[in-house]
């Protein structure tokens, strides 16, 4: 008896467990029809206004010079890692700090063994993994913008810092490592270089030539207004789309979490009908042998 004891204390367990799992699971899905909805609504905004200012860039005459997008040695690095402040997420993080250490180790060797290169973890399991990281600089003043509700202007205050932070030669070169999100069950870990503005000039959907802007009071102090608001809405999206890949991967991760505990209440259930019928054929075994004793 000691056996059904110890399995239906595992299957109490596991059907609280279960509870925990489905309930996580809907909240994460809550979250994630919002979350899908701000990166589905800001991604054509993104792309348009890219494709003006590659347009822009592309008919301007003269020299114009842009702060962000000077080109300097690669000596000070700046990696901006983007993660979430809770656990329970499948390998989303895991993932998202497997691209950040890749892009360190490969592409910023030499700086990472001079000690110039610095992370700034935006999210709690970031400052957590990259503590352990010999080699860097680790900045921790913005944990916790995952969780909870993070506006645009939260977002804006820390592009405009980079910003300031890239002009004053703080640092030459800012990469940011996020995740895209595709949908529930695919996201995928991008490291894009936020600063300096690489020019990518964008041609016309239709295949012809590029648009021909009539711009007033000139093309310098257009540019040099657009590029700020183009970087803010581009971080914006970044966190975007790390935030939806968050409750996405949480979601997936507690289904199928849910899916394994029902399995494993299915075999216990079994195990414990069988040890049940083993003690009652015991006992009655012994019965029957304890009649036919008394009787000889």
């Amino acid at each position: 008896m000691s056996g059904l004891k110890e399995v239906r204390g595992r299957i109490a367990s596991i059907n609280s467990t279960q509870q925990i799992t489905k309930a996580m699971k809907m909240v994460s899905a809550s979250k994630l029809r919002k979350a899908q909805s701000a990166i589905v609504q800001i991604r054509p905004y993104t792309a348009k206004l890219k494709e003006v200012i590659g347009n822009v860039q592309a008919n301007l005459t003269g020299d114009v010079e842009l702060e962000l997008g000077v080109q300097r040695p690669a000596e000070k690095i700046l990696v901006v890692v983007m993660s979430s402040d809770k656990g329970l997420c499948g390998g989303f993080n895991m993932n998202l700090f497997k691209a950040a250490r890749q892009l360190i180790n490969e592409k910023y060797a030499s700086q990472k063994a001079n000690g110039q290169v610095t992370v700034m973890a935006l999210g709690k399991k970031a400052a957590d993994a990259f503590r352990k990281f010999d080699g860097i600089k680790l900045e921790t003043q913005h944990l916790g913008i995952f969780g909870k509700s993070f506006s645009f202007q939260q977002t804006a205050a820390i592009s405009e810092s980079l910003m300031s932070r890239f002009t004053s030669a703080e640092f030459d070169v800012i990469e940011v490592v996020f995740s895209e999100f595709k949908n529930a069950v695919v996201q995928i870990p991008q490291a894009q270089q936020f600063l300096p503005l690489v020019s990518t000039p964008v041609e016309s959907s239709k295949g012809g030539s590029k648009a021909d802007y009539l711009m007033e009071p000139d093309q310098a102090f257009i540019i040099r207004s657009l590029i700020p608001s183009y970087l803010k809405i581009q971080f914006h999206r970044y966190m975007l789309d790390t935030n939806a890949s968050e409750h996405g991967a949480r979601m997936t991760s507690m289904d199928k979490a849910t899916e394994n505990a029902g399995d494993l209440l299915k075999q216990l259930k079994l195990q414990y009908n069988r040890a049940r019928q083993a003690a009652i054929t015991k006992e009655i075994s012994e019965i029957v042998g304890g009649v036919a004793a008394l009787e000889g």
